[in-house]
């Protein structure tokens, strides 16, 4: 069986989807999928608390225990690691590795890298086998390439599988990025930025949707729901009932004339 670190070195980039329930993540994985990541947002949003704020360990860690034995390869988005105690993050991973989990994205906030740098170190002694995708915020929460390298060179070397960097999409930048590097460049696909064969051959080895298919998701329910309001059909493929309840009784995907 092809493992996790081996889809990151592949002929194509791993496009790794973000699931937020059982049901997403099966669909996905019932298109050919082999790996599935989660999403903070939409973990954070189903349960009504914020994004990004160390609020969501537990529903986290209660949506890794759901997917972990789904017939993909799961990697899960756990912000900061949910604590500013390394021990306590390398505590956190081996719980998502006894729930199936296979991967770990850490975000560093454009806080301490040498605390960031920590929390890897520490995942990486609890949890040998997990692979952790070190997240840096310089261009998602800061102005781009201020100490972008210098955060990842301290993240490879304290044991980093590979880096992230939401935000990045101007192309020689990446390429640049990616000649720097020992370890896979993680780039969040953004519908204005470079495209899947050109994120390819710039040299990315994994592109994440991130939050896009659940806001993409939630705005599809909004449209349909004004359709039918103002007395339209409405438009879009649409899963039928026995399909997403067969999802949710932790089976495969199914056709069915139920509505």
């Amino acid at each position: 069986m092809t493992t996790f670190a081996e889809l990151h070195r592949g002929e194509a980039p791993l496009l790794l989807p973000n699931a937020w329930d059982h049901a997403s993540a099966g669909a996905l994985a019932a298109e050919g999928f082999r790996a599935v990541g989660t999403t903070s947002l939409g973990v954070a949003a189903a349960v009504g608390l914020p994004d990004g704020a160390s609020a969501t360990r537990d529903e986290t860690l209660r949506l890794g225990l759901a997917l972990g034995s789904g017939p993909y390869l799961l990697s899960v988005d756990a912000e900061d690691g949910y604590s500013e105690d390394p021990e306590e993050v390398g505590e956190f991973a081996r719980e998502l590795v006894a729930v199936g989990a296979v991967g770990i994205n850490l975000e560093d906030g454009l806080g301490s890298s040498a605390l960031h740098a920590a929390k890897i170190a520490a995942v990486k002694a609890a949890a040998p086998g997990l692979f952790v995708n070190a997240r840096t915020d310089t261009y998602w929460l800061g102005e781009g390439d201020t100490d972008t390298r210098a955060r990842l060179d301290a993240y490879q070397q304290a044991g980093a599988d590979g880096v992230f960097v939401p935000g990045l999409t101007e192309p020689r930048e990446i390429a640049a990025l990616v000649k720097h590097l020992d370890v896979p460049l993680n780039i969040l696909y953004d519908p204005t930025g470079p495209t899947l064969p050109h994120l390819a051959d710039l040299g990315v080895r994994r592109v994440s949707l991130g939050s896009l298919l659940y806001r993409r998701a939630l705005g599809a329910a909004l449209q349909t729901a004004l359709e039918i309001r103002e007395g339209h059909t409405p438009r879009g493929a649409v899963p039928s009932y026995g399909a997403v309840d067969a999802l949710s009784r932790r089976g495969d995907v199914t056709h069915s004339d139920e509505t």
